[in-house]
């Protein structure tokens, strides 16, 4: 590619998806560098290092490290100097006491990166905002930079999952563009060509839309997994099985099977976080009864966790305190070392808090675990956490706890007792194995 073809790119941000971002893009052979604040980490990853559980990462981190094409820095005014295009790969947590995104960090990036933008250069929004944020940085950079008018932001949202991240770079779904000219949209196309040749769709839009594109994907996809569990609530009630429910609404093709699935509903630093800040910012700007529903999705999710608790009572006879719990799981999601607002921890310490003998095992996320929730106890292997268990609660859908073998597991527990929180197992498997098998929405 000439370099017309082949921008310099800077991935501002070294986290999921700033390192996600910088890495792919060395590998498909631009010239990348990532750059953050935190010195740490910035040595970690020009060691090889990468700074989350990822699968298939590492290994692309080692190739674009040797190639050399991909280096790390902290210093914007390096940035500055070799980037043509500037994505910034920063996070949005929520913020604390309150509904809204945090976007300190973007503020951070695109006011430091500014004031040493001399030339043309486009600076690209990847990170979750609320709508609005792109407009008010167009002033900041129009502002700050010496090249003034010459440096134009655009918004590109990532669409990333935890787990698939790499596939999700190399191989997108879609690409939105949110842009203000031509020129800016040319600059995408050049920053993302070996991937449009792979066939991505893209969208050219606003500024505005491609803000929202990325809230009301995660709102509709929250909505339907809380659906399907609002469904359960009501099965539980009349003695409906809520697998079989699923399974015949999966049929419609207006409705589809993928996320319509029951269980202990969903966590991350995505999906809780991105509905809340919608809500927010939706009633902020005067239309707030229009994603009113997201607060009762939100609600609907939440409760699903004491639900599991409740489960875990019954089977124990609501004798809980002195009851010895197995925990399978603690990241949000399989394939993830993420204990973001993780539905498996909080359960896990809420039966902590009411008197249980808890035990958690995960194949990625104990480090983090132990971090962050140091009370708990934990161990080596699912079967090592199961040893004398009164009940066992698989919490987060790994492959190794779906394929547990019932007579093996029924062989190191005092009590064959299991909540599949993930409606993951057979049921008719564990139960001919004289196991007490409950599951929610399930009769």
């Amino acid at each position: 590619m000439s370099p017309i073809d082949s921008p310099r790119l800077t991935v501002i941000g070294t986290g999921y998806l700033g390192a996600t971002h910088a890495i792919c893009m060395a590998v498909l052979g631009y010239d990348v560098l990532g750059v953050d604040v935190d010195e740490e980490k910035i040595a970690k990853l020009q060691s090889g290092e990468t700074p989350i559980f990822e699968p298939g990462l590492p290994e692309l981190l080692t190739k674009a490290l040797e190639s050399g094409r991909l280096r790390f820095t902290t210093s914007y005014t390096e940035a500055a100097r070799f980037g043509d295009v500037h994505f910034i790969c920063v996070g949005t947590p929520q913020q604390a006491g309150s509904d809204a995104a945090d976007v300190s960090y973007v503020d951070a990036a695109v006011r430091s990166l500014a004031p040493h933008l001399d030339r043309r250069a486009l600076v690209v929004g990847r990170s979750t905002v609320p709508v609005g944020t792109a407009e008010r940085l167009t002033g900041v950079l129009r502002e700050l930079a010496p090249a003034g008018s010459g440096v134009e932001l655009a918004w590109n949202p990532e669409f990333l999952r935890e787990g698939f991240a790499v596939d999700d770079t190399l191989h997108p779904d879609r690409l939105v563009f949110g842009v203000q000219s031509d020129w800016a949209e040319e600059r995408l196309r050049a920053a993302f060509r070996p991937v449009l040749e792979y066939g991505a769709p893209v969208v050219r839009t606003d500024l505005a839309t491609a803000e929202l594109v990325k809230v009301a994907a995660n709102s509709f996809l929250a909505t339907k997994i809380s659906y399907i569990n609002a469904m359960a609530e009501v099965c539980e009630a009349v003695g409906a099985d809520v697998k079989d429910l699923a399974d015949a609404l999966a049929l419609d093709d207006r409705i589809g099977g993928r996320f319509l699935k029951p269980g202990l509903g969903f966590g991350g630093g995505c999906l809780p976080k991105d509905i809340r800040a919608f809500a927010h910012r939706a009633e902020e700007i005067g239309v707030g009864q229009a994603t009113s529903f997201l607060r009762e999705v939100d609600k609907i999710n939440q409760r699903r966790r004491a639900r599991t608790v409740d489960l875990v009572g019954e089977l124990l006879g609501g004798r809980i305190a002195g009851a010895r719990v197995a925990a399978w799981g603690a990241a949000f999601k399989p394939n993830s070392d993420d204990i973001r607002d993780a539905p498996a921890l909080e359960v896990a310490r809420t039966l902590h808090g009411l008197g249980a003998d808890v035990r958690v095992y995960d194949p990625a996320a104990l480090g983090n675990a132990r971090r962050a929730f140091p009370e708990l106890s934990y161990g080596d292997s699912a079967l090592d956490v199961a040893r004398g268990a009164d009940v066992v609660v698989l919490l987060t859908e790994w492959t190794e706890f779906r394929e547990v073998d019932p007579e093996a597991l029924g062989a190191v527990v005092d009590h064959r007792r299991i909540v599949d929180g993930r409606h993951v197992l057979n049921a008719g498997r564990w139960r001919a194995a004289d196991w007490e098998y409950r599951a929610l929405g399930r009769p």
